[in-house]
């Protein structure tokens, strides 16, 4: 349903087969068939319409919902008929989703000569500098980093722009970005149209729509906090000291699967991917103490299907478009924010996916409180304590090896909260070291 600002009345949804049905125009259809997208999703159905009519929109959907095209399509419609540097700037909270943003928007407008910046942190800034020089159509940028260059690089501003874009508003509006983002808000043309994409809705996000939109269009295309129908869960009770042996029980059930775990912690992350390496999996990691250049060089190899198992803290959680991703896994239980961003990794574009908890004593209320939010009840499902029993010897040793496995500078745990400080110089890439072990059942040495 869509509800438009200031009223209680409802729209019933479009119902459209095609991007043209939606307005657009035959370049961007064309470039919308090349990329393989036959049909507008849901949350694009709504949008495309609105954007293209010059309204403001605030949008919640579905994490892996299309909601990247839904604005960028209105966006490169529009510079095709007022062509100018500057025309539109996209903000999102982590680089890699920058990035990936950037390459849609490429993708799309690489037919009719779009250039586009991305300004993140952990990249030389003179490079970005000379990518601004050559005055791109879009920029996408961290707020840190673009703050950067309007307070320092000279010749740039974004007086002229005519779009500015919210990805993963409610992060944009924690605490860690609130002020960078309130200093652009100040120096950008009041006189623009706004979007607002997210997941879920915060106050925070409510408070900017008051602050920042005009008459915005609300959109809403899944409920306050919800899972995909694709999307297969379930979870295993397991007690904490047996977490890893469950893991690795897991694993050797669903050989060959692109699999995401997801940790609470830096150094969890690196921890778990070397004990997999010494058990014979395929497993990388990646998280926010990395440099950018290893981040985006674990992340292609997983997407190049170098390695099937990935490893990860909640940077690689929200709105990364990795294709293929068969199960995740919920090593740690996150916030019911979390949960629905991270397995919003797996059944994307209504294919399939299954996503699986590995929920510890400590864990059973926070698990429970995520069921009570979502309105269901997760299936749980039942572990083989002999082969646990089994597993334990070895799994205890490879963990064992990896925990005196040392990256540049990296500090291990003062107490049993890991730290996640000094990881940024392991190199991802490093040979598996092997404990002679190797029990992955697909792999076995």
């Amino acid at each position: 349903m869509i509800a438009a600002s200031g009223g209680d009345a409802q729209v019933t949804a479009h119902r459209v087969s095609t991007f043209a049905d939606l307005g657009v125009c035959s370049e961007l259809v064309n470039a919308c068939g090349t990329l393989g997208w036959k049909q507008p999703t849901k949350i694009q159905s709504e949008a495309i319409p609105y954007a293209l009519k010059g309204m403001d929109l605030i949008a919640l959907a579905q994490t892996g919902s299309g909601k990247t095209a839904a604005f960028a399509l209105p966006i490169l419609q529009a510079l095709l008929e007022h062509r100018r540097p500057f025309f539109a700037c996209v903000l999102s909270p982590t680089r890699e989703l920058a990035i990936q943003i950037a390459e849609q928007f490429e993708a799309l407008g690489s037919a009719i000569g779009l250039v586009c910046s991305v300004l993140v942190g952990g990249v030389d800034r003179m490079q970005q500098v000379i990518s601004l020089a050559r005055h791109p159509h879009i920029i996408v940028a961290t707020p840190g980093r673009l703050l950067d260059h309007l307070t320092d690089t000279k010749g740039f501003s974004l007086n002229k722009i005519k779009y500015l874009v919210l990805d993963e508003a409610d992060v944009l509006l924690d605490m860690e970005f609130e002020k960078s983002l309130n200093d652009i808000l100040k120096v950008i043309p009041k006189e623009r149209r706004t979007f607002l994409f997210s997941a879920t809705m915060t106050d925070k996000v409510k408070k900017l729509q008051r602050a920042c939109l005009r008459n915005p269009v609300k959109l809403k295309v899944s409920c306050k906090y919800s899972t995909v129908d694709t999307l297969r869960e379930e979870f295993y009770l397991v007690p904490a000291n047996d977490k890893d042996c469950c893991l690795v029980y897991v694993l050797n059930k669903i050989p060959g699967s692109m699999i995401m775990i997801f940790t609470e912690t830096c150094y969890s992350s690196r921890l778990l991917a070397l004990m997999l390496r010494n058990l014979g999996f395929e497993a990388i990691f990646i998280n926010g103490k990395m440099s950018q250049d290893k981040r985006l060089g674990a992340l292609n190899r997983f997407k190049s299907k170098g390695c099937n198992i990935i490893t990860c803290t909640d940077v690689a959680s929200r709105g990364l478009d990795i294709q293929g991703v068969d199960v995740v896994i919920n090593y740690d239980i996150p916030s019911l924010k979390s949960y629905v961003h991270r397995v919003g990794r797996t059944a994307r574009a209504g294919q399939s996916g299954y996503a699986l908890s590995l929920v510890n004593q400590y864990e059973v209320l926070r698990f429970k409180y995520i069921e009570k939010l979502l309105g269901k009840e997760i299936s749980k499902s039942e572990v083989d304590e002999c082969e646990l029993k089994i597993l334990k010897e070895c799994v205890c040793d490879s963990k064992r090896i990896a925990l005196k496995v040392k990256g540049d500078g990296c500090k291990r745990p003062r107490s049993m909260q890991d730290d996640e400080d000094g990881m940024e110089g392991h190199d991802p890439f490093c040979s598996r070291r092997s404990s002679g072990m190797s029990i992955n059942r697909s792999r076995r040495r």
